[in-house]
């Protein structure tokens, strides 16, 4: 039991140690990505757009 505590204080600790933290670079969208970006906000909107009549009708 006590070499299993002396282990774990030993090696332990330097293994848990992080690395720093590097900000990830932002990437420029492309015209697919913004072309896909609206159509799926326009189906969005359609969608939502159905639903509020679905509920007005009943």
């Amino acid at each position: 039991m006590t070499r299993l505590f002396l282990f774990l204080i030993a090696f332990v600790p330097a293994s848990a140690m992080a690395e720093a933290f590097d900000r990830p670079i932002p990437q420029a969208q492309s015209a697919t990505a913004e072309f896909w970006f609206l159509m799926a906000s326009l189906m969005l909107v359609a969608a939502l757009g159905a639903v509020g009549w679905l509920i007005k009708i009943r």
